[in-house]
């Protein structure tokens, strides 16, 4: 690649554009996936089955998110994402509609595989690092306020749900989700254009040159490791909140509005999570949201009071999505954009590993134990976990650069 481009810092006015299609095809993907926790009771109401087994949907859309995501991410390295979002619209919109007449557990299971495998995979990582080589200047805050759209998403549509459910049952919610995502994802993904900077390494025969101290591959297999737990972490407020509030003796109006609140600051947790890599740089910004998520997590069943769990909720929404914003940067950062989309994915297969995990696992306590407290204590332990992989990982970098500038 010419010198010049690796000095030129410009933007390209389009790239913006890659923005805005990619915030909102995510705050769709990750909406949908947020409200199983809003659909959780009506459910075990209507068919008998388990909060475990119920929470077994979200795995299952992780796990398919997870595998097929790798799949994606070498089919846009080679190819591009042109059509990544018409694919995503389409399968999105025709699960949503099909889950409003499901009747057994192998039908709710195999209509999330196919959200997680063809809605969730195509829409995220690829489209991320897509985004992230749009950008030459500020690309942590770029993808953080792309990655803000899955946190908009987890705050709107579980509410709108909740309100839908209320006033014409699950059944009408789900139907009304599969016409709004084609409403509004399929004119979005016309918009969807592969990055110049990308299109020009998938085509050189010449090696991009990287100034970052670890190989790729390393680099890949530390960020993977640390955000299995990170996202196990994560994922059990994010599907079993509103059921622990309703448990507790708050309305289902009041707990989508905690997670609401939650998500919102989460937006805003994921753009200044981005910023905040560019300004400090990426690791270090990861390890101080990560920090946050963990010291927070654990007083989900602790907290009684309206006030309270609205500050607990806000809290906890701005670092766990500062990490999901940093865990990008990080990978954008240090690989190069001809591998970026694998990168992503690869990041993204063990991220959707341990968000399913902490799915299941946190149903899988509540029915063992009836409460929630030991669903919320072991997040916060995977949490120090993630936290002490990423001090390991940090500690490795400083060693291997002094290495090199001793060499």
């Amino acid at each position: 690649m010419p010198s010049n481009e690796n000095t030129d810092l410009r933007n390209p006015s389009y790239a913006w554009v890659m923005v805005f299609a990619s915030f909102v095809l995510s705050a769709l993907a990750f909406g949908s996936l947020a409200s199983i926790s809003v659909f959780m009771k009506p459910l075990s109401e209507e068919f008998g089955w388990s909060r475990g087994e119920i929470s077994l949907a979200y795995t299952v859309a992780s796990f398919a998110s997870a595998a097929f995501g790798v799949y994606w991410g070498y089919i846009a390295d080679k190819h591009g994402t042109r059509l990544f979002g018409f694919v995503a619209a389409i399968f999105m919109s025709v699960t949503m509609y099909l889950l409003s007449d499901q009747s057994s557990l192998f039908q709710f299971y195999l209509l999330y595989f196919l959200f997680g495998a063809f809605g969730c995979a195509m829409v995220m990582s690829p489209l991320f690092a897509n985004v992230g080589f749009w950008f030459r200047s500020n690309p942590g805050l770029a993808l953080g306020i792309a990655a803000s759209g899955g946190a908009i998403g987890q705050a709107i549509v579980p509410y709108v749900c909740g309100i839908l459910i209320e006033s014409s049952g699950w059944q009408e919610a789900y139907v009304f989700l599969a016409i709004a995502y084609i409403v509004i994802a399929f004119p979005v993904a016309f918009l969807v254009k592969e990055s110049p900077w990308r299109e020009q390494a998938r085509v050189s025969t010449k090696e991009e040159p990287r100034e970052f101290p670890l190989s790729e591959k390393e680099v890949v297999s530390w960020i993977s490791f640390a955000v299995i737990f990170c996202c196990v972490c994560m994922s059990v407020p994010i599907v079993h909140l509103v059921p622990l509030l309703t448990d507790a003796g708050f309305t289902l109006e009041f707990a989508t509005k905690v997670l609401m609140v939650l998500m919102i600051c989460g937006a805003f947790g994921r753009v200044l999570g981005g910023k905040l890599g560019d300004v400090i740089g990426a690791l270090p910004a990861y390890i101080i949201m990560s920090l946050g998520q963990t010291v927070s997590v654990v007083w989900f069943p602790h907290i009684y009071s309206e006030v309270g769990l609205y500050a607990l909720a806000a809290f906890f929404g701005f670092t766990y999505s500062g990490v999901m914003s940093s865990i990008l940067v990080c990978t954008r950062m240090m690989v190069s954009a001809k591998y970026a989309a694998r990168a992503m994915s690869l990041t993204s297969f063990f991220g959707w590993i341990g968000m399913g995990f902490g799915g299941f696992l946190g149903g899988y306590f509540y029915d063992l134990e009836g409460d929630y407290v030991w669903s919320f204590a072991f997040a916060g332990l995977m949490g120090v976990i993630n936290l002490l992989v990423l001090l390991k990982f940090w500690s490795r970098i400083k060693k291997q650069s002094r290495l090199i500038s001793a060499s």
